[in-house]
């Protein structure tokens, strides 16, 4: 007790010796005297929470495992980092919430067959101008609802989007038609100093002769879809020219792959699985699985441009969805303790015998936790970041590449390791890393430290995502810590 109580004192003498660190200096808005006082400091933006997210606090990490595991023998790096604050999803991604992004996908298709002149040719489904008449980019006019009573030419439309199958007569979205595309620029690239227009500003060494005709070679990624409908994906070389050299095009098919279910498992009647885990209600809110790497990152990109076309000139602010490095995905599943699993004990059930997550907990038995397969989303606590599942239930894309070194070969702040994968690269160069475990895993597979990996293009009925978004101010926690002790101290 007299250990606790002091441990107690030294962590109140600790926040406080923190908080006194850190002082607030007000500047006057003028001067005398030519006296530099800085600018105005205008309106600052206050990120509002984003809808279904929950705030992770910066911090400190020792990540990887200390511990030799006891299962297999490996002995995994161990390195102290520290990550920023940021959003982060409180559960996976949903079946239902990738709907929404699959039928907008499908919608898209829709409105711009609808402005053809093959399907009736409505231009008032795309806006070609803006409001002073001047030309624009053509692009869709969400604005206006589709039709509810369709005439011949817009029934052919919506017709298109759906197959038959001719044994079955089973009819169902085309899921080949499912092709999202959008276009990321890359600013950590384009910042990069040997990546500047002006050849004189590529090297700050003023004893090298700079050589204004040197040619800078810039690897971009494009896609495109050819004469037969098919997605062509390509990493071109060619010489640095413009800040267009940095914007990344990629085209995605986003439909979840069902027939993972029967794929991932030989010798195993799961039909019923690959048949309505996503298309039956029932299960709208469970997590989405057979989706890809490349498929979550569409995803992320998707739900970025869905909410920026909501927000007014504060969307320059707002930081993108991603897939979180995996330096952030593990601090954030540890929770505020860092603890080895997500909760506060290595036990994996309480007391009265309750399971802490969705795992197979013994040999052959996934039923020993309640579970067949998924859970629906959230049903177990949370850990005390407020985030759902990060152990069990699905397993989880994040943003790194997988390399046996791990932390090593990581930066202590911020650590992220990324290589877009050119699709000429050999295969063992994309393989992501995934984490949490999922309902197939042992106890040892859903610790927070453990690392594993799949392919980027590999859909499994066990890998789903959830999405992070960095903070619009980095600053801003310290600021409120500061704010309040200047408070104090007055």
């Amino acid at each position: 007790m007299k250990m606790k109580r002091c441990l107690l004192v030294f962590s109140v003498m600790a926040l406080v010796l923190l908080t006194s660190c850190m002082s607030s200096k007000s500047t006057s808005s003028s001067g005398k005297g030519g006296e530099v006082v800085g600018v105005g400091a205008g309106r600052g933006f206050r990120e509002p929470a984003p809808y279904g997210m929950v705030l992770v606090k910066r911090g400190y990490l020792k990540m990887g495992i200390e511990k030799q595991d006891s299962l297999w023998g490996k002995s995994t790096p161990v390195k102290d980092i520290s990550v920023d604050g940021f959003w982060m999803d409180d559960t996976e991604v949903t079946n239902s919430e990738y709907k929404q992004f699959v039928q907008w996908v499908r919608d898209s298709i829709f409105r711009t067959r609808l402005a053809d002149p093959s399907y009736g040719g409505d231009e008032t489904y795309m806006i070609t101008e803006d409001k002073n008449g001047d030309p624009v980019t053509p692009h869709l006019n969400w604005k206006k609802a589709l039709p509810r009573k369709m005439n011949e030419d817009e029934l052919r439309a919506y017709e298109s989007l759906y197959v038959t199958n001719p044994v079955t007569g089973e009819k169902r979205l085309d899921a080949s038609q499912m092709n999202y595309k959008y276009e990321i620029y890359d600013y950590t690239t384009a910042a990069l100093r040997r990546n500047r227009l002006n050849p004189y500003e590529r090297n700050l060494n003023t004893d090298v002769v700079v050589n204004p005709d040197e040619v800078v070679w810039i690897s971009k990624d494009t896609a495109y879809i050819d004469d037969e409908g098919r997605i062509v994906r390509e990493t071109i070389n060619r010489p640095l020219s413009s800040e267009w050299d940095f914007l990344n095009t990629y085209i995605v098919n986003i439909y979840p792959d069902t027939t993972c279910w029967v794929n991932d498992f030989k010798n195993s009647d799961n039909e019923i699985y690959m048949r309505s885990y996503f298309s039956n209600p029932t299960y709208n809110d469970y997590p989405v699985v057979g989706v890809t790497w490349e498929q979550a990152n569409a995803f992320c990109a998707w739900r970025t441009d869905y909410l920026l076309k909501g927000l007014g000139k504060e969307a320059r602010y707002v930081q993108r969805y991603r897939l979180p490095t995996e330096a952030e995905w593990e601090y954030a599943a540890r929770g505020r303790d860092q603890n080895e699993f997500p909760w506060e004990n290595e036990n994996v059930k309480s007391g009265n015998g309750c399971f802490y997550a969705n795992f197979k907990p013994d040999k052959g038995n996934y039923t020993k936790d309640g579970n067949l397969i998924t859970s629906k989303a959230g049903i177990y606590s949370a850990n005390t970041n407020g985030l759902f599942d990060m152990a069990g239930n699905v397993a989880e894309w994040t943003s790194t590449i997988f390399t046996e070194s791990g932390v090593d070969a990581m930066n202590d702040l911020n650590p992220q390791l990324e290589y877009k994968a050119a699709k000429e690269d050999p295969y063992r160069l994309k393989k992501k890393s995934v984490r949490g475990g999922s309902w197939k895993d042992p106890e040892s597979y859903i610790r927070s430290a453990w690392r594993t990996w799949e392919y980027q293009n590999q859909p499994r009925s066990y890998i789903g995502f959830r999405c992070v978004r960095s903070l619009a101010s980095s600053s801003s926690e310290a600021a409120k810590q500061a704010k309040k002790s200047s408070k104090k101290k007055k």
